[in-house]
């Protein structure tokens, strides 16, 4: 996304949980970021079981009606997604940001291909759900045209290091004082949700300095 000419342009970081994730948004220059804004965003109605834990609740039932209730959840946690995102950017938008991209932290599980076979593990079903929310996220930055950097949660500080040219350690203690000023809460969730918010935004400078060395953009 572009954005107007004098706006600033700003990365969101996303951390998700099942039915939640951590929000953080970061603008400045990429080697020193400034944030803007965090918060917690929720994916689902309301906390019950069923919303939380989409394929715990489908375990129970019958492969066909699971399939069904999946569908329906996921159709669901899109919209609100896409709804949550909207409003991000429109406040944003208020204070002279846009949003330039969207970092989205992976895990290192892999759902299963089989829903059958998922339904029948507790390690899938959890990794399902992991990315079951992943899912709704991207398809709201796809709607609104939000580019996403997604990098595995246990590569996230070695792909930075490289970035940025720092140690992990000089990392950590760097996302470390970006919360400091804000006061808590400032946790793991929100480090990380920093930390890919920050290379996103670094790769998107990286990006406009090519395309600016190119000749294509002013």
């Amino acid at each position: 996304m572009e954005g107007e000419p004098t706006s600033r342009a700003v990365a969101l970081g996303l951390r998700v949980h099942s039915g939640w994730a951590v929000l953080v948004a970061l603008a400045g220059r990429g080697t020193e970021p400034l944030i803007v804004d965090r918060r917690r965003i929720e994916l689902v109605e309301s906390r019950t079981r069923d919303q939380l834990q989409p394929y715990h609740a489908a375990s129970e039932l019958d492969l066909k009606e699971a399939e069904t209730f999946l569908k329906r959840r996921l159709a669901i946690s899109q919209t609100i997604a896409v709804r949550v995102l909207a409003a991000e950017i429109d406040h944003l938008a208020r204070d002279g940001y846009h949003v330039a991209g969207c970092g989205l932290l992976l895990s290192s599980g892999r759902p299963g291909s089989d829903l059958r076979v998922t339904l029948q593990s507790h390690a899938l079903i959890h990794a399902a759900e992991g990315h079951f929310f992943r899912e709704a996220l991207l398809h709201a930055c796809r709607h609104h045209r939000v580019p996403v950097t997604s990098v595995r949660e246990r590569d996230l500080f070695a792909t930075a290091a490289e970035q940025f040219h720092r140690t992990p350690d000089e990392l950590i203690c760097k996302v470390a004082a970006l919360g400091r000023s804000l006061g808590p809460p400032w946790t793991q969730d929100h480090k990380g949700a920093a930390l890919i918010a920050w290379l996103t935004l670094a790769r998107h400078d990286s990006a406009r300095e090519g395309a600016r060395a190119a000749g294509r953009i002013e």
